[in-house]
């Protein structure tokens, strides 16, 4: 009977899907299924995030201050250079060359809060056994060019001792704005702490860098803004991580252009505000990739550089009370927004998640994921992009999903898509023991955990699944889309295969569901319950 059921609506679906055309994708939300797009864009662009001095790498040798590190001593004929013992103190605005070797000490800026020094890095290796190689205390700005050609170095020999009263944790710990730019490379290591820390805004505009750290590879409390930089991160908690305590509008990721190579063992990039993507090439492998989904924890992964597990990320906005990490791919508290770019992204969570919304106007996507590959507490709408999911617990899932557009093909163990809500608290690890955030139960219409299973995403009527164009290929053994509230599809090319259990279907609706355009084709199991 099941059989007889969906071969019937799939010829319905056909006589009357070919015949209609697609209604306006920006509709209100009502009872019958459609949900209102709300388009998402960003005022950010590259002339509001960059300024021409994050992008001037030009310096005149003949004016500059040259810097010359000597093994374990050092020569600079300035007087705003303070040489004590093996620490270099830079004391005012100008330009300085950085070249040669510095065995065991530290490069440090302490000018007026209202200068603005250039720092040249021409070959220049600075280790520290015990703090930062290069530490800013006081400047308005400094900014870092890799000159053309140059290999250069800072590195931490593996333990942080106070030298102040600042509680110095990174290869380069910085207090005020630091942006990176030039042709040259940058190789950054961190055996016991972050890369790269920087208290207000960090910024990258050129170069090629490498970090390898225990903690947070590049770790930010206002910002991490990138373009046409090459950045490689091996990290033991977060690759990238931008978050303000006292300030949530503060702590975003933006990339324009470049190329991110990051593996963590946390999240890939974390931000505690929003993060905005209009181009650029990423690749993620996040707490091992998705075959390590079935751990709940990446203290059972890894270690960094061979060492043991490193415990949780220090301040994950959306970690619950255990001692669980987050191993998503790019996860933010408000809005991800993808504009265009290639994103390769393996996670052992969510390969994609925000705690409100999540908006795919354009793009390449290649997804594998150990949980959803997309995830949004609130709202995931796709309007232009391709997407292809390898591999994922459930392809889709927020609150009210939208589809208008894009290139679609998704394979999922669970649900395609599903409708549900309430917050996902699966999200601080993976499948534990078969089951997901304390019982997620496959086919269920009850999203992430079924009643008494203490799961995530909770069953809720007020969800919605709405596809009103694009090209959607759905391959699950759970329902194709399941919406806890209602499903609408007025457009587009939706085909839906797979779903084997007993209590799943093709579509899998609460309230109401409506076919009014497009093209549908679906088969699913013809086993009865």
């Amino acid at each position: 009977m099941k059989k007889i059921i969906i071969l019937c609506f799939f010829f319905y679906a056909v006589l009357v899907l070919c015949s209609c055309g697609s209604k306006d994708k920006n509709v209100e939300s009502t009872s019958e299924g459609t949900v209102k797009i709300v388009d998402v864009n960003f005022a950010s662009n590259d002339e509001e995030m960059f300024t021409d001095r994050d992008t001037n790498e030009e310096y005149d040798k003949s004016s500059s201050i040259v810097i010359e590190l000597k093994g374990d001593s050092v020569s600079c004929s300035s007087s705003s250079v303070k040489i004590s013992g093996t620490t270099v103190t830079i004391t005012d605005e100008g330009t300085y060359i950085l070249t040669g070797t510095h065995n065991n000490g530290m490069i440090k800026i302490d000018a007026d809060d209202t200068d603005k020094p250039h720092i040249i890095f021409c070959g220049a290796s600075v280790t520290s056994a015990t703090s930062a190689p290069f530490y800013i205390i006081e400047a308005d700005k400094v900014v870092v060019t890799l000159a053309d050609e140059t290999e250069n170095e800072l590195i931490n020999g593996g333990s942080f001792e106070a030298v102040d009263e600042n509680n110095i944790d990174g290869a380069v710990f910085s207090k005020q704005d630091l942006s990176f730019n030039g042709t040259g490379s940058l190789t950054v290591t961190s055996l016991s702490g972050h890369g790269i820390v920087c208290k207000d805004d960090l910024v990258f505009t050129g170069g090629n860098y490498t970090v390898n750290c225990a903690s947070h590879g590049l770790d930010a409390n206002d910002s991490i803004r990138i373009s046409d930089s090459s950045i490689t991160i091996n990290s033991g908690k977060d690759g990238m991580h931008a978050e303000n305590s006292d300030d949530t509008s503060l702590g975003f990721v933006y990339l324009s252009s470049g190329t991110l190579n990051i593996t963590a063992e946390g999240d890939g990039i974390s931000a505690g505000a929003y993060a905005q993507f209009e181009g650029g090439n990423v690749s993620i492998t996040a707490g091992g990739g998705s075959k390590n989904g079935a751990s709940h924890s990446s203290g059972n992964y890894g270690g960094f550089m061979g060492g043991g597990p490193h415990g949780p990320s220090s301040s994950s906005s959306s970690s619950t009370s255990d001692d669980s990490t987050s191993m998503k791919g790019i996860k933010a508290v408000s809005t991800l927004l993808f504009s265009d770019g290639s994103f390769t992204v393996n996670s052992a969570d969510d390969s994609i998640h925000s705690n409100m919304s999540v908006a795919i106007n354009g793009g390449n996507f290649e997804l594998a994921s150990g949980d959803d590959a997309i995830h949004a507490d609130e709202t995931l709408s796709v309007t232009s992009g391709k997407i292809n999911i390898s591999t994922s617990y459930e392809g889709f899932e927020a609150l009210n999903v939208s589809v208008s557009g894009g290139d679609i093909r998704l394979v999922a163990t669970d649900d395609g898509i599903n409708a549900a809500g309430g917050m996902d608290s699966s999200g601080t690890g993976g499948r534990d023991n078969g089951s997901f955030g304390g019982g997620r139960v496959p086919g269920g219409s009850g999203g992430h955990g079924a009643p008494g299973g203490g799961g995530g995403m909770s069953g809720s009527s007020n969800g919605s699944i709405v596809v009103s164009g694009g090209n959607l290929y759905i391959n699950s053994s759970g329902d194709g889309m399941d919406a806890n509230g209602t499903l609408s599809i007025t457009g587009g090319y939706t085909v839906v295969i797979g779903p084997t259990q007993v209590d799943t279907a093709t579509l899998d609706y609460d309230v109401s569901g409506t076919i009014s355009g497009g093209m549908f084709v679906a088969a699913g199991s013809s086993k009865l319950p």
